[in-house]
């Protein structure tokens, strides 16, 4: 299965080209277990700012909508960020 065949993946590729200036450091990988859907995003050190937003506004409303996505397809969507060049999450 392709990256945008998840649920979830188009709206969040979509999103994150418009948010991002580095586009091509931008790299989102997601993948199904059993406990539903998980997509893993990484984008430059300069972009990272404007992932996260203000207190943690923008990474939390991009959470909250996946997880209406999933609620639509009857999967639970998580949404995991790798720190740039660290291969790290936060």
């Amino acid at each position: 299965m392709s990256t945008t065949e998840f649920p979830g993946a188009g709206f969040l590729q979509y999103v994150l080209e418009s948010l991002v200036e580095d586009k091509e450091e931008l790299r989102i990988e997601s993948h199904e277990d059993d406990l539903g859907i998980l997509h893993t995003i990484q984008v430059s050190e300069r972009d990272m700012g404007k992932l996260i937003g203000k207190g943690g506004q923008t990474i939390k409303a991009l959470r909250t909508l996946l997880r209406i996505v999933g609620g639509n397809t009857s999967k639970r969507i998580n949404l995991k960020v790798l720190e740039p060049g660290s291969g790290t999450t936060s």
